[in-house]
């Protein structure tokens, strides 16, 4: 028979190792009802929305200090309806995005977690735009039914910040600032 302390000490392994691996409190694992297409950037005279988002273990922003067996992943997807839209985020710590992470620059050489806003783009009525790297992002973005650092199973992410991008309308260029909300259903890529 184990002793209460061996017993205890077992207990709290598993639920170390549970907390590690990002179960959400309501143990549900997944994206649950997050729909396709649930990002949006809007702003004075655009909106952009975004889907088919997929993520994947690439490596792409590792920073030190991370954790044996985490690797940083990369979400990717499409502005809806117009194909030469595209939005990428790097995820430095992805076993930090179930409690929510701060948006910050794509920056190779920063060692900060934040969530890097990567590309931001599409086209409207005659427009184009594109994130304008010069404006650090602002906002927080949080992941629910992330039940571990891979993102197998896939997973909901929730935006809510802003970036700002550059509008091109034929010869006219200017910046304007959008909201960047919503939640998406992200897939594994398998």
């Amino acid at each position: 028979m184990r002793s209460s302390r061996t017993s205890a000490s077992w207990f709290l392994s598993i639920t170390s190792v549970l907390l590690l691996a990002g179960c959400p409190s309501d143990d549900e694992c997944g994206p649950g009802d997050a729909p396709a297409d649930g990002i949006v950037a809007s702003g004075l005279g655009v909106e952009l929305t975004y889907g088919g988002m997929i993520s994947g273990e690439n490596n792409d922003c590792p920073i030190d200090g991370t954790p044996e067996g985490v690797i940083s992943m990369t979400i990717a997807g499409v502005q809806t309806g117009v194909p030469i839209g595209l939005f990428t985020l790097c995820i430095p710590r992805p076993d930090l995005l179930s409690v929510g992470e701060s948006l910050g620059i794509d920056d190779p050489a920063s060692e900060d977690p934040a969530v890097r806003v990567v590309d931001v783009g599409g086209a409207d009525a005659g427009c184009t735009y594109d994130l304008d790297i010069a404006v650090p992002p602002s906002g927080t973005a949080r992941a629910k039914g992330l039940c571990n650092a891979t993102g197998a199973g896939g997973f909901a992410l929730v935006l809510d910040g802003q970036v700002t991008l550059t509008r091109t309308c034929g010869a006219v260029v200017d910046s304007v600032v959008v909201s960047l909300t919503g939640t998406v259903a992200v897939q594994p890529d398998l």
